[in-house]
């Protein structure tokens, strides 16, 4: 059992993200922390709440981070994931007993994954599923936590799609600089970017097959991530909900789920067209040595297979 930080943008990837999370036996969730990103900060964190809510994990530690990127203002993504940032249906509101935990706990997110890191007995692994400005920040405060980090698995980046500009991936963009400070941290790095999570994929027939289920959770995820299908439909032509950041999650409880090839990756961050940008070295032009393990392929049935099934034994507790 791995031990892990979710740090996320929900957002409706994340929000399964946050299900299979919760749910895996093969993960030990030591916490969740919020970013804004997908949507602004206050309501991705109002997010998080509602997801764990939903699915009755009130137990889980929750942390909000930061607001903005290190130096950029913020830029969001309402027309992928409404104005809510989990548009398409009705989740329950933040239970009293969450609330409390969380204000007795009183910590920012960069505070809770330093502490979390320096006290743990075992190394950890940090999932960010959104921009990188809280992981960025916490090595910076607290470059130590460096010796008890296992890896960095993150969704984001790609070696040849892009989805918010003709070249570069949305968390990427959104804060280049903290993802600079990421990948240039020495700590080992899996890139789960958009070539492999535009791949893991649930289509509109899956969705329907979920809504038909009519379970306590299923019945609510079900026409969310109908909304989500319906936008990438609208503005890229993808055939259903994509789970970018669910697949992360999923490499956890399933490594077989990607193959990678170990690269060297560097962040743009200066140029007028290509903010963002992860470069990926895949002919080994530079000579650099590779830092990121780079997923180039992914089972999408095995994958598809997780998520159906995790759903369905959320309906029957």
């Amino acid at each position: 059992m791995k031990k892990i930080i979710l740090d996320c943008d929900p957002g409706h990837d994340d929000m399964v993200a946050i299900i299979l999370a919760c749910s895996s036996d093969e993960i030990d969730l030591m916490g969740i922390t919020t970013v804004a990103g997908n949507q602004t900060g206050d309501k991705t964190f109002i997010n998080t709440l509602k997801v764990l809510t939903l699915i009755n994990r009130i137990d889980i530690p929750v942390a909000r981070g930061f607001d903005k990127p290190i130096f950029r203002k913020l830029t969001v993504a309402p027309r992928i994931h409404g104005v809510s940032g989990l548009d398409g249906a009705y989740l329950p509101e933040p239970d009293i007993k969450l609330l409390e935990r969380i204000k007795t706990l009183n910590m920012h997110a960069v505070d809770f994954i330093i502490k979390s890191v320096k006290e743990s007995d075992e190394k950890v692994t940090i999932v960010p599923t959104g921009p990188l400005t809280n992981i960025a920040i916490a090595l910076l405060k607290e470059p130590l936590i460096k010796d008890n980090i296992d890896r960095i698995i993150l969704m984001g980046g790609a070696v040849y799609d892009s989805n918010i500009t003709p070249a570069s991936e949305f968390n990427i963009y959104v804060d280049p600089e903290a993802a600079k400070i990421v990948f240039e941290s020495g700590i080992p790095i899996t890139m789960v970017g958009l070539d492999v999570t535009n791949k893991a994929i649930l289509t509109f027939k899956d969705i329907e097959e979920l809504n038909n289920l009519q379970g306590r959770v299923s019945r609510v995820i079900a026409p969310l991530l109908k909304f989500f299908a319906q936008a990438n439909k609208d503005f890229f032509g993808i055939g259903g909900a994509p789970l970018h950041d669910a697949l992360a999650v999923s490499y956890i409880i399933m490594p077989d789920t990607i193959k990678t090839k170990y690269l060297n990756v560097t962040i743009e961050t200066e140029g007028k067209y290509t903010r963002g940008r992860t470069v990926v070295d895949v002919y080994n032009i530079t000579g650099k040595e590779p830092n990121v393990d780079v997923a180039f392929e992914v089972n999408s049935l095995a994958f598809k297979k997780l998520i159906m099934n995790t759903i369905k034994k959320l309906d029957q507790r």
